[in-house]
């Protein structure tokens, strides 16, 4: 993508009104940071961290490198802001597709096929999933991951729980939310990465809906929840 055709997507840094001092500089400086996230998340959606070079940055946003190094100590650190943005944007759509429902069973779907719309788009495929990683350290990655989306997990989990006669304290919420978003990241990822991510997110839907019937069919039947666990049958506890 040429200097030119990045220039078109980005709009140039607004004029600031006439407004006290320090109020203009505060909004101009907001603008200013806002353009060179917009322009980076289109080179690293595009053509990846290593390939989107600073200057293409800072050309497209219509900014001086000064400017960068004022709101970003580097190149890592403006990636980690369009992290951020692309993650809580896709928090956002899923909490949206959670409001207002009802039905734990509901919404835990509306909550599933939310997420694998956003994991199947090129921008979150590129950053968060193939770059971010690599980018940021997989502990980096994981606390900036649970930040935004974790708490739409627990609210799914703590709905479809809490739709039996189950006496759960937090702590053990917290155990099922936990596993069932790790189950969920990876299955975001082989949905990203899949060489058909519509027909991978289909096959995940299908999967998460029917351990789903299963825990609603426990629900309804008022099946106890082990707390430990059960030998298998035959086998001898211990061995």
């Amino acid at each position: 993508m040429t200097k030119a055709s990045v220039s078109r997507l980005v709009p140039k840094v607004p004029k600031v009104p006439n407004v006290p001092g320090a109020t203009r500089r505060a909004a101009y400086s907001a603008s200013t940071k806002r353009a060179l996230i917009d322009v980076a998340e289109v080179l690293f959606t595009e053509h990846g961290y290593a390939a989107a070079s600073l200057d293409a940055i800072v050309a497209g946003a219509r900014v001086t490198k000064g400017a960068l190094y004022h709101h970003f100590s580097g190149k890592q650190a403006l990636f980690e802001a369009v992290f951020e943005r692309v993650e809580n944007d896709a928090a956002k759509r899923i909490q949206k597709a959670l409001k207002g429902q009802k039905d734990p069973w509901v919404k835990a779907l509306e909550g599933l096929r939310a997420f694998l719309e956003v994991v199947q788009e090129p921008g979150y495929r590129r950053i968060v999933i193939q770059e971010g990683p690599a980018v940021l350290g997989y502990e980096r990655f994981r606390e900036q991951e649970e930040r935004s989306t974790f708490a739409n997990v627990l609210d799914i989990v703590r709905s479809v729980l809490e739709a039996g006669k189950w006496d759960l304290d937090e702590p053990m919420l917290q155990t099922y939310a936990r596993i069932f978003f790790g189950a969920m990241s990876s299955a975001g990822e082989s949905v990203a990465t899949a060489a058909d991510p519509e027909e991978a997110a289909e096959r995940v839907e299908g999967a998460i809906a029917f351990l789903l019937a299963g825990v609603q069919m426990m629900v309804e039947a008022g099946v106890d929840m082990p707390t430990t666990l059960t030998p298998a049958p035959g086998s001898i506890a211990g061995d």
